[in-house]
């Protein structure tokens, strides 16, 4: 069935329409809730609250974006909240020091590492560098949505991108010289 059909009865409280957009949607959104919970049984809590909040608000969408778009910003989010809740420590920093310039983009993996060893890479980074990595590199998102979503500065999000891409670059330069394996 198409999604406009299954959203205009899921406004209308219908369970066969959610358990069918559910299904449909399920196992891409958990992809994505996982790279951030790193916890199975997190991200299927994270994805369940995510759905429940995405039905609770289906009149909220308006069709500007795909549904799978709009999910996918509730599942983050979602798993952001989790995150924060936590009360992970987000290293703070200070934005008269710090300055990344806004054209630097010479990140360059080369061609040797594989998209796993980018994910492991990812995955192994200091957590308020991974989620900004991930929400930058993976998402798609500029750094004031990122400001926005974790509640920092553009500069914060901007230096924690920076700090997070040349430790990769460390991993995965160590990865392609390294043992070998």
């Amino acid at each position: 069935m198409a999604d406009s059909f299954l959203i205009e009865k899921c406004r209308q409280n219908d369970r066969k329409a959610q358990l069918e957009l559910y299904r449909k949607y399920c196992d891409g959104m958990y992809i994505i809730a996982n790279r951030y919970m790193r916890d199975a049984a997190a991200a299927e809590d994270a994805l369940q609250e995510a759905f429940i909040k995405a039905f609770q608000k289906i009149d909220q969408f308006k069709g500007d974006v795909t549904f799978g778009a709009w999910l996918k910003r509730i599942v983050i989010n979602k798993c952001l909240d989790v995150i924060k809740a936590r009360k992970m420590e987000v290293q703070s920093l200070d934005d008269g020091i710090l300055h990344i310039a806004e054209g630097e983009e010479d990140w360059d993996v080369g061609d040797q590492a594989t998209m796993d060893e980018v994910y492991n890479a990812i995955e192994n980074l200091p957590e308020n560098y991974r989620v900004v990595v991930k929400l930058f590199l993976l998402e798609g998102y500029d750094h004031q949505e990122i400001s926005e979503i974790l509640g920092i500065s553009e500069s914060a999000s901007r230096t924690n991108l920076h700090r997070g891409k040349i430790q990769l670059k460390k991993t995965l330069k160590h990865l392609e010289y390294g043992t070998g394996y």
